[in-house]
């Protein structure tokens, strides 16, 4: 009987394994959740961030000259927030570059933009997160290229409701961007985000390059 030589037929297999892994294609899972503004999101109604500290994408549009849009959210005081925007790179979007402000209670004094309607009752400060200049990427989840505008985390020193703000003050007063809120990579979002993206993705009509 011919001895059976387990440490080489062991090493074989290891090796065959090893390489059957380099060459699948790895593909990371990227987890954060996206929603559509739809209608559109108002001083007087809101889009509510369920939780502030889960990556949530919110493709929203500033559509006309008035257009704020408004999100709110609830925190726990001391929680270190991302707060981001990114601009699609779509026809007559590079010099889109909106404007952000996170307001509420503790925050620092600043004065609150006047085209701001805030609630009147509350002592509010703000956070105003200017547009940085356009830096591009490729985002994984949606397999579409963008420039990142602002990225800053917000640290929200009371538990409170929180609002944040997006408006148009550059050359470009419309157009398509996306609101990062949370770093906290979770499954879930609208589930027919993929079917939704193209019709997103469309340029605006009649935008200045």
């Amino acid at each position: 009987m011919k001895p059976v030589y387990h440490s080489s037929i062991n090493q074989y297999v290891l090796f065959l394994t090893i390489v059957v892994l380099l060459l699948t294609p790895i593909r990371p899972a990227y987890a954060h959740q996206p929603f559509f503004e739809n209608p559109d999101s108002t001083q007087t109604n809101p889009l509510s961030i369920a939780d502030p500290t889960i990556s949530t994408a919110l493709y929203a549009t500033i559509d006309s000259l008035t257009d704020i849009d408004y999100y709110i959210f609830d925190a726990i005081q001391g929680s270190d927030i991302l707060v981001s925007i990114t601009i699609p790179q779509i026809e007559g979007q590079l010099n889109f570059a909106p404007t952000v402000a996170v307001i509420g209670p503790g925050l620092p004094a600043n004065i609150i933009p006047a085209v701001i309607t805030t609630d009147s009752e509350r002592p509010n400060g703000s956070l105003i997160l200017t547009p940085a200049e356009p830096e591009p990427f490729f985002e994984p989840f949606s397999r579409t290229s963008y420039w990142r505008r602002q990225r800053e985390y917000v640290t929200l020193p009371k538990s409170s409701q929180y609002t944040i703000a997006v408006w148009s003050e550059s050359d470009i007063r419309t157009g398509k961007y996306v609101l990062v809120v949370g770093d906290r990579e979770i499954p879930g979002g609208d589930p027919d985000f993929s079917a939704k993206l193209k019709a997103y993705l469309t340029p605006i009509q009649d935008q200045p390059n």
